[in-house]
């Protein structure tokens, strides 16, 4: 018989703390044996992959078992696995992708519980023949099939029980888990990532707000060529009815897609994000590949809005001219429109130190049609994180405010998955067409 507390994600501060703590205990323990290991004559390249497997093995299992803010992490990782060297990517893909797409499912008796709570004992007229087995899981609660009394199919996402506890338990305890996740995704800045996703976690468990968001963005893609948003049935205290999206997972379009699917699939992300603040008044806060889909006409399929931020005035407007600028060289003009949106900590940055730091990140700009690569964003990111070079002296001088930190998060996941796609996008075309202040090239 099964514990009633299967299913659940462990709430204790000292239950999560101990989980938390194992993942690093065992990743020092296995360095420790995989240096005796070469000592003793085997290939240092063969103990280093072995160690480096069993511990993303280990982190992105753990991370999916505590669900929360630790899920969460691993999401935000997932996004950025073209930044991986190539010799560790194969370790981490698989983990990565079950990862995006499902975690430990709470049991069916648990489920029922959650349903009759938030929509009373006769749920069951609505959301007739309601599948028990989850078809997906987020960070706060996972995704079942069920039928609506008139015969839609919609998605019922169901939160896991104490999981705003959880997310409260995770806020100063996720720190202790950035050595780890150096070791397992070198040259990402682990303490940066954790900073920034805590001030998003506890958004996500108010599905009264998330779908207010996911209505605002279903309205204004409704019947659009290109983007699918599910419209909201019903929302209630941890339960968020939608209508269903069939689709194949971006996920699996980047393990295995055609190279026709990488380039749709990447289009329309950047469509999404540029046209998002200007049609919507949001911007989408999670773009990593678990919440896409491309369905089978050909649209990209959007879910999961707990992490939206409003932009009622669409996008900022100075960063039109901005990447204007970048893509035509202009270090002068960035320079200043960086400085006079406090981009830059005052007299610190000279214009020629920008122009280097920032330079290759125009390049996608700079073509009719640019193909983005793994290998660039290696590049880019062993630039930025080498401690001792220039560009990385530069970026510790910029000041990015606090209410642009979503954003540069966004880009980064967004441009993190094109590269994991291996998409060829107009990207040029796509921000003339949707950013005020950004000419279109001759």
């Amino acid at each position: 018989m099964s514990s009633p507390d299967a299913g659940r994600p462990p709430r204790s501060r000292l239950a999560r703390a101990a989980r938390l703590a194992a993942v690093p205990a065992a990743h020092a323990g296995r360095t420790a044996i995989g240096l005796g290991k070469r000592i003793g004559g085997r290939p240092a390249e063969a103990v280093t992959a072995a160690v480096q497997q069993r511990t993303a093995e280990q982190l992105f299992a753990t991370l999916g078992e505590l669900k929360g803010g630790a899920m969460k992490v691993g999401q935000a990782m997932s996004a950025m696995e073209s930044a991986l060297p190539d010799q560790l990517v194969g370790p981490y893909r698989e983990a990565l992708v079950k990862l995006q797409e499902a975690a430990p499912a709470m049991p069916a008796g648990l489920v029922h519980q959650q349903l009759e709570r938030a929509l009373g004992t006769d749920w069951r007229r609505e959301l007739r023949d309601f599948d028990d087995r989850p078809v997906a899981a987020a960070s706060v609660g996972q995704v079942h099939r069920a039928l609506r009394a008139d015969g839609t199919p919609v998605a019922v996402k169901v939160q896991y029980p104490g999981a705003g506890d959880a997310l409260v338990a995770d806020l100063g305890m996720l720190q202790r888990l950035a050595p780890v996740i150096g070791a397992a995704a070198p040259g990402l800045d682990a303490r940066e990532l954790l900073s920034e996703l805590r001030t998003r976690l506890v958004e996500e468990v108010d599905y009264a707000a998330e779908a207010a968001a996911q209505t605002a963005f279903a309205d204004a893609y409704r019947d659009d060529p290109d983007i699918a948003v599910p419209e909201v049935v019903a929302a209630a205290d941890g339960v968020l009815v939608t209508r269903w999206l069939d689709g194949r997972p971006l996920s699996r379009v980047i393990a295995d897609g055609a190279q026709d699917d990488r380039d749709r699939a990447g289009t329309l992300l950047v469509r999404l994000l540029a046209s998002a603040p200007v049609r919507a008044g949001r911007l989408h806060g999670d773009p990593h590949p678990g919440n896409f889909r491309l369905l089978p006409d050909g649209r990209l399929g959007v879910l999961d809005f707990g992490a939206s931020e409003p932009l009622p005035d669409g996008w900022p407007a100075r960063l039109g001219p901005l990447l204007a600028a970048g893509r035509d060289g202009d270090a002068a003009a960035l320079h200043r429109i960086a400085d006079d949106a406090g981009l830059l900590q005052p007299g610190t940055v000279s214009p020629a130190a920008l122009h280097e730091l920032l330079d290759p990140y125009f390049e996608p700009l700079r073509s009719a049609a640019h193909r983005f690569s793994r290998r660039w964003l290696q590049e880019q990111t062993r630039r930025a994180s080498d401690p001792f070079g220039a560009a990385s002296r530069t970026q510790r001088r910029l000041s990015i405010p606090p209410r642009h930190l979503l954003l540069q998060r966004v880009a980064m996941g967004t441009v993190g998955v094109l590269c994991s796609l291996g998409a060829t996008v107009a990207v040029d075309a796509e921000v003339a067409r949707w950013l005020p202040g950004y000419p279109a090239r001759p």
